[in-house]
């Protein structure tokens, strides 16, 4: 649990379209509200969904996303979790906006693609994230810009259930602040 002398973390959740960002980050904020934590979500899609059809374009929904994220971290909040992060200069632009002392921690997901493409399918609501081609191509472009990622915790949600997931996010949301108090 948040205390007043733990910084703020901002738990970046981020990976490709299917790999189980939103189900674990919606999961995480909920374990989080019953531990008496006061949390965020913020969705990179939510925020962009507000603009559509009229959206300019991806990157001022994620400056957009990015301020969001920077001004919850400086409210009374003990934790900020946002997802829909799949570039490095996403991360850039979240990182700017942070306040210090704010504590920052990523979460790479990983699933198959052979696990994301009948998720994808089966999801009503998406859109071109359930042209297989466009998937596999989103999948690839992950594996280059995770290698530019600092990641705290990466959850393969594959081989994971969501519970075990939100576990290892909630145990290693701890250590970061343990780490940032100078604990551990």
């Amino acid at each position: 649990m948040g205390s007043s002398t733990s910084p703020v973390p901002v738990v970046l959740i981020a990976g490709p379209q299917a790999s189980g960002k939103s189900t674990v980050a919606r999961a995480l904020v909920e374990a989080l509200r019953e531990r008496d934590e006061r949390a965020a979500l913020v969705e990179l899609d939510e925020i962009a969904g507000m603009a559509l059809p009229t959206l300019p374009s991806w990157v001022v929904a994620a400056d957009i996303f990015a301020t969001v994220i920077g001004e919850w971290a400086r409210s009374d909040l003990t934790c900020v979790v946002a997802e829909g992060i799949a570039s490095r200069s996403e991360f850039d632009m979240v990182s700017a906006r942070v306040p210090e002392p704010a504590a920052i921690m990523t979460i790479a997901m990983t699933t198959p693609l052979g696990t994301a493409v009948p998720r994808a399918l089966a999801d009503p609501t998406r859109g071109i994230s359930r042209d297989e081609r466009w998937l596999s191509d989103r999948y690839d472009e992950w594996r280059r810009e995770r290698a530019l990622v600092d990641e705290d915790l990466a959850l393969d949600m594959g081989s994971l259930s969501v519970q075990e997931g939100v576990a290892r996010a909630v145990a290693a949301i701890e250590a970061k602040r343990s780490g940032a108090l100078g604990g551990s």
